[in-house]
């Protein structure tokens, strides 16, 4: 690994003397590449363009003293030195700028020169981040002595700079708004779940799981996260994801922890596998709960050890990879029925994010549909809108109880697209809509139809013509009321049953005359109910 050193040209402590004079002064730049215990590969000197003279002398002196020593000025403009606002964006401009190669180098980050303004932004870039590295120090030697002086790593303290907590703040707002993919969400649960997520995505490096139904994003918000992290110097390598319901057998193996040619039948070639793909980078693994048990045990030890045989190899491989796991799937349930191990589950639910459905957070459904105009805006190279009157058709159908959105946010991405698609002249209109709204509508009821039915058959209850003319969810909840029903002894009770936090609002609780008004109009008696 390469020490690489990040530094502030002194303007004044690096100005001492004057021709073989200045050998005799101690200047903290030169001091530092001069400890024989300390050996710097490359020096980034920030320099003003008004004191290029002085950094021309400074590195001449340190390819003199320090030949190893490679010194690259950077001309950065410190217009206002002593404002904190300016230094620090200033320095945040660089860091952002700067090639980081955590894997390959080590960086130190030299706070004695610069004003003290300067060093102080120095202190807070380095703890959010921005700059990767350690801090170090340098001191001149005591008056006895002719050493070159001293320096010395640093821990952070940031109590004492709380005054410009504001720029935290902004940057963590970056970061949120980042992770929402620039959307203004309303949803207050989600918001906080995502404000949390941005703080352990820079902080943390240790797993992440992201629960929830197919199609709440995610995949998209994986990928937000890579890209945060990488940004902040957190990653150098890739993203790698995995389906893993798409991995069976030998084949699962293989895909991630790669083999040795001649592992088993059909292996021709080595593979090194996806685990060792995403060393130093991140992977994501999309579906964890449908891994097989045999994979789950060599993934925990991957993750614990960084360290895994490929099959048929009698060496193990190392990869150092960031880990978040996505699940639909209840995997504590999957944990008692024995289809996932507990080990690897306590090892990769350190954070744990549940990622709400569409219609659980329907409030943002409305900013949802501008970004997937956008989206497709972008893709095609055109403008699309709706008229106000499909927009405002298109919203309350989909805020409405037939809205179902059982594919959440992909079903949000298929309609746009679709109806995108049929616009003439970029316009969506009210007929677009209604065409849409059959189409999601018909959906919907086959998906329903396919995946589940009422729990009990209501044609012992209703004839067929008045069941024809119900919604699947108008079926479903006179299914649940007759359920109630038949456990109870009176039409109270089930009220208690049926109505057990509503009722604790109203003023007057009569159970009894909800339930016998409900029954009253499918024309059937609670004791009807009671003798079938």
């Amino acid at each position: 690994m390469k020490t690489v050193v990040i530094s502030i040209l002194g303007t004044a402590l690096d100005r001492r003397g004057s021709k073989r004079n200045r050998w005799s002064k101690w200047r903290p730049t030169i001091s530092m590449c001069q400890q024989e215990d300390l050996i710097i590969d490359r020096l980034e000197l920030l320099i003003d363009a008004r004191s290029q003279s002085l950094a021309d002398i400074v590195t001449e002196d340190i390819q003199e003293t320090s030949p190893e020593t490679e010194v690259r000025q950077h001309i950065v403009d410190f217009t206002q030195p002593w404002d904190f606002e300016s230094v620090y964006s200033t320095l945040l401009d660089f860091s952002r700028s700067y090639n980081f190669k955590p894997d390959r180098e080590n960086y130190l980050i030299h706070i004695t020169t610069g004003t003290h303004v300067a060093q102080i932004c120095l202190y807070l870039l380095t703890e959010t981040r921005h700059l990767p590295g350690k801090l170090i120090q340098t001191s001149p030697p005591s008056k006895d002595s002719n050493s070159t002086g001293e320096y010395q790593l640093i821990d952070l303290d940031l109590s004492k700079y709380d005054q410009i907590a504001s720029r935290f703040k902004k940057e963590h707002e970056e970061g949120t708004t980042y992770l929402k993919g620039g959307i203004n969400t309303l949803n207050a649960t989600f918001n906080r779940m995502i404000e949390h997520l941005e703080q352990v995505s820079i902080r943390s490096e240790e797993p992440i799981l992201l629960m929830g139904p197919t199609g709440a994003g995610k995949s998209q918000l994986a990928q937000r996260v890579y890209q945060l992290r990488k940004h902040r110097g957190k990653l150098m390598g890739e993203l790698v994801t995995v389906n893993c319901a798409t991995l069976r057998g030998e084949s699962a193996m293989s895909a991630l922890f790669g083999h040795k040619k001649g592992a088993f039948t059909g292996a021709n070639h080595e593979r090194p596998g996806l685990l060792s793909q995403a060393n130093g980078g991140l992977l994501f693994l999309d579906e964890i709960g449908e891994l097989g048990l045999d994979e789950q045990a060599m993934l925990l030890r991957a993750i614990e050890d960084k360290q895994f045989l490929p099959l048929g190899a009698d060496k193990e491989v190392s990869s150092d990879f960031q880990l978040i796991s996505g699940t639909n799937r209840d995997l504590l349930e999957a944990v008692n029925k024995g289809h996932f191990r507990e080990d690897l589950l306590t090892r990769i639910d350190l954070w744990t994010y549940t990622l709400p459905s569409l219609r659980e957070r329907i409030e943002d459904l409305a900013p949802n549909i501008d970004y997937e105009i956008e989206k497709y805006a972008k893709k095609t190279n055109s403008q699309i809108s709706f008229n106000k009157t499909a927009r405002e058709k298109y919203l309350s159908f989909g805020h409405s109880q037939q809205g179902i959105w059982s594919g959440n946010f992909r079903d949000l991405n298929a309609s746009i697209t679709r109806m995108a698609t049929l616009t003439n002249g970029g316009r969506i209109t009210s007929d677009i809509v209604d065409e849409e709204i059959v189409r999601l509508v018909n959906k919907w009821s086959q998906s329903i139809g396919k995946n589940s039915s009422p729990s009990l058959d209501i044609t012992k209850y209703l004839n067929k013509n008045t069941i024809e003319q119900m919604d699947y969810y108008e079926q479903a909840c006179f299914s649940v009321i007759i359920e109630s029903c038949k456990k109870a002894n009176s039409m109270a009770e089930a009220g208690r049953i049926l109505f057990d936090k509503s009722r604790e609002t109203k003023a007057s609780n009569n159970d009894s005359h909800r339930v016998k008004q409900i029954l009253t109009k499918y024309g059937i008696s609670f004791a009807q109910i009671k003798n079938i």
